[in-house]
Parts: C-alpha cells; structure tokens; sequence
C-alpha cells in the first residue's frame, strides 16, 4: 500500500448532506421496515428466505448506534468542543428532535388500541399493549431500568438508549479532544471488546443481547464507537479509492458471513468499515433526492411499527373472514411495506418537518436573545 493512501497531511474530507453517509441512513432504514415486517407475511421472511431477516435487527440497531455517534460527532464535535454549542443546548437539541415524533406515535397507538376495543377488536398479542408499559415509553426512560416500555412502538428503545448518549456525548468529547486519532480509535474498539467481555462475564450474553429494559448499556459502547470512528476520520485522510474498495469488502464480507451464522465481532468490525469509508468518500456533487430520503429515515424508523401493527390488524380480519388465498396474502404484505415507506414521507413532509422546522427557528431565537442577553453587560461597562 502506497503511504499516500493513509496520511495525517492531507485534509479530510467534510460531511455533506447527500453522499454516501446519507444513502447509507435511508437504505438501513428500509431494512429496519422489512426487519420489522418480515415476519408478518404468510411465511416469515426468515424461514422462506434466509435467517439474515431474523438477524438484522442485530446488525441494523449496530449500524444505527454507531451511525448516530459518527454523524453526532462530525456535525456538532467541533461546536460542543469549542463552546460554541452548550452540552445543554445540545442536548436541548437533540431530544427535540426525536421526542415529539415519538410522542405521536405512542399517541396514536394508544387511541388505536381503545378505538379497536371499542369496536370489539381486541389485539391479537394482548400482551403487546400493557397500559403499565406505556408510560416509560412515552416518556423515552425505558433503556435505563425503569418499569415498562415493552410492547407499543417496541422499536424506541434505541431511541431511549440514544438519550443517555447525548447526555453522555460532551463529557465523551472532553476526554477524546486530548488523545491522538490512532488512540482514539484504538479506544473506541477496545471499548466496546471491554464491554462485551464484562457481560459475558457478568450476565453470560454479549453486550449486544442486553435486554431492552437496560439498553443504554448495550448503546453507549456502540455510540462511543461511533464516536471515535469520527475523530479518526476527522483527523486521518484516506484516499477515496482505499476507502471505496473497503468498503466495498466490508459489505460483501458482512453479506457473506450472514449466510452462516450472526458472527457479531467480524460483522460489527464490517459495518464500522462501511461507515468510516462512506465519511471518506468526498461528495463533489451532493443529491437532493438523497439528502431527502435521508431526512425521511428517522420518520421511517419511529412510524414503521405503528403502520404494521394497524394495517396487519386489518389485513388479519380479512384473511381469516374471506380466507384469502397465498398468494392475496403475499399482496397484502407487499402493500404493507409499501404503506409504510408512503406513510413515513407523508408524516415527514406534513408534520415532522414543519414541526422541526418550528423548534429550529424556536431554539435559534432562543441562542440569539441568550447572546444578546450577555453582552449587554458588557456593553454597559
């Protein structure tokens, strides 16, 4: 290998909204939906096709992890670092961002679940729907312990975890801004090595088995990583065509090695591949319809469950009242999924983003008068 391909000389490229890291987000979000529909069809995607279906919550919530401290850290490190951002403000921020959305969707299934009752439909998965489980989760405090947040919109624990990671992301950035990127990067994989050992040792699973109900601990280690990955990629250029081949290797080693069975560290270390040479990649011409989709993933990811338990409640009663056929079952799933990409675009162009757009110019004027605020003792004096 030429020594140019890997260099601390050169400056690395910055993240754009549109390239590679953004095709990466909305292609995983679409995996998470068919992960959470596979199986609702008449055969389980898994057992009619490949267990990789089964699996992919696993490697979809790794990527997802350790995406969000990658991105987190590339986007704000610089602000936090600096104090140009506050951790309360970014922590202010990020909670912004994902809790109303979420709030919804725990909103509207929890009017589903009565409507439905009051029309004589009891779930099919009662169990699915404690009303003790709600709280936690509408209250995103499920991963850390606390009674609740199993059944509902399930898939928010991530969301739960990711909380304690924001409050844990200055301090993190406190003490990575003193090390050097090969050190950090060493630290960020030792890390999670360390984790996983202590939960053999203490639980007898990996970390990445961790029940929902203490996810956090199962996140961190991943966001961290996440993290370092970024400081890697902040401070060490990688010549794109080094970066394009690897990545490239990572995602058909990770494909291949599914075929077999789960291997959780060479998959892990594939997708940490895959993230930090998409960060490499220089982005000349970034895409719109991309920096959109990707926009769309997080309403991808927190609605998609929301969609499948009311349509495939519906779709349920009609099977077994007109005993549809195979085949009219299959056609009802493949609109499902359909449902749920064009129920995500809809709630994100007609709700989320307005909304978001709302908080933005909220917190913008709230750092403004703050500012103002500020200098105007100065300005006395």
């Amino acid at each position: 290998m030429a020594w140019t391909a890997i260099s601390t000389r050169n400056e690395t490229p910055p993240i754009v909204r549109g390239g590679w890291l953004d095709a990466l987000r909305f292609i995983v979000a679409g995996l998470i939906i068919l992960h959470h529909f596979q199986g609702a069809g008449p055969v389980p995607l898994a057992e009619g096709l490949h267990p990789v279906f089964e699996r992919g919550g696993f490697l979809l919530t790794n990527f997802f992890l350790i995406d969000s401290g990658y991105v987190l850290m590339r986007v704000y490190g610089a602000s936090v670092a600096g104090g140009r951002m506050s951790a309360g403000d970014f922590f202010l921020k990020r909670i912004l961002r994902v809790w109303p959305a979420h709030l919804m969707m725990g909103a509207a299934l929890a009017a589903l679940v009565v409507v439905s009752g009051l029309l004589g439909l009891a779930p099919r998965a009662p169990e699915w729907f404690r009303w003790d489980q709600l709280p936690a989760q509408l209250t995103l405090t499920q991963a850390f312990g606390v009674h609740g947040g199993y059944g509902w919109n399930a898939p928010s624990w991530s969301i739960s975890a990711l909380i304690g990671c924001y409050l844990a992301f200055p301090w993190i950035l406190r003490g990575l801004m003193r090390l050097g990127p090969w050190s950090v990067l060493a630290l960020g994989v030792g890390g999670y090595l360390l984790a996983n050992q202590l939960t053999w040792s203490l639980f007898g699973y990996p970390v990445y088995q961790m029940p929902m109900g203490f996810g956090f601990f199962r996140a961190l280690p991943l966001f961290f990583l996440g993290m370092a990955l970024a400081w890697f990629a902040q401070k060490v250029w990688i010549a794109p065509r080094l970066a394009g081949w690897a990545g490239i290797g990572a995602a058909l080693l990770l494909a291949f090695v599914q075929y077999f069975d789960k291997h959780a560290l060479v998959s892990l270390a594939c997708i940490s591949t895959i993230i930090l040479a998409a960060g490499a990649i220089p982005t000349p011409r970034p895409s719109k319809w991309i920096e959109t989709a990707a926009q769309v993933s997080f309403s991808m990811f927190i609605t998609n469950e929301v969609v499948r338990i009311a349509w495939f409640g519906v779709a349920n009663v009609l099977i077994a009242r007109f005993a549809l056929p195979v085949g009219a079952q299959w056609a009802l799933w493949v609109a499902g999924v359909a449902a749920a990409f064009a129920f995500a675009f809809l709630f994100h162009f007609t709700i989320d983003q307005p909304l978001q757009n709302r908080i933005r110019d909220w917190l913008k004027g709230r750092s403004s008068h703050r500012r103002a605020a500020n200098l105007e003792p100065a300005l006395e004096a």
